[in-house]
């Protein structure tokens, strides 16, 4: 399980399948919330700057700043990462692991040389909505399947994939394993899955089927009690 902290305006939120009016406040210093992370034992933490990936550069850089202080294991951030100067950024501010989805579709040929400068450490965000990939913050919809993406990426130096089903996204109605299945199919690269798990029984589901769950809402909602995974 990969604990994650949406940054919106410095706070720690959570969205509702990606719905900014949908925001709810959870911390007003999500470095508090990391180091209680970091106290319990987890070794990565998922970050997205929700300001940044709807305007396209990154908006809450010091909290990113401030996470990383407290936290001495794997960060991985996303969100508005659409330039090579960005990823340089937050290289420099420690970040071990960079999720960009946007510039894969629109900019495949930039996205090629940021693999180039940072081989191993762009996961490549897979944003399923309706079966399409999702860019822009989700508000985008392209042609391409999650599959289709896999299939052109595969054999370049990226990390693996994040992939998202956006309908299920703090919903907490539960996981659908059948999306990353398919996705396995075609994808021999770490796979991480997020959206709607609401109990351990999801964690379970996916076990052994990816590399890794991104969960949010259903710690923060207390219906995961991080305690008992110790």
């Amino acid at each position: 399980m990969i604990p994650a902290i949406d940054l919106k305006e410095g706070r720690l939120v959570r969205l509702y399948r990606g719905q900014e009016d949908h925001a709810k406040v959870y911390s007003e210093k999500p470095e508090e919330v990391a180091r209680f992370f970091e106290e319990l034992g987890f070794s990565r933490l998922h970050v997205v700057d929700l300001d940044g990936a709807l305007g396209g550069v990154p908006r809450n850089l010091q909290a990113i700043r401030n996470i990383r202080k407290v936290f001495s294991g794997t960060i991985q951030v996303g969100g508005g990462i659409r330039s090579m100067e960005t990823l340089k950024i937050l290289d420099e501010e420690g970040i071990n692991l960079f999720v960009v989805g946007t510039v894969a579709l629109k900019n495949p040929q930039l996205f090629e040389e940021m693999l180039t400068a940072f081989p191993g450490r762009l996961i490549l965000s897979v944003d399923s909505k309706g079966g399409k990939v999702s860019v822009g913050g989700w508000k985008e919809e392209s042609s391409y399947t999650p599959q289709d993406l896999a299939k052109v990426w595969d054999q370049k130096p990226i990390w693996g994939y994040l992939y998202t089903v956006v309908e299920r996204d703090g919903t907490l109605e539960g996981v659908d394993p059948k999306p990353y299945e398919e996705f396995k199919r075609v994808s021999k690269k770490p796979l991480l899955a997020s959206g709607g798990v609401a109990s351990l029984e999801d964690l379970k589901k996916l076990y052994g089927l990816v590399e890794g769950v991104v969960v949010g809402k259903a710690i923060y909602e207390g219906k995961i009690d991080l305690r008992e995974l110790k």
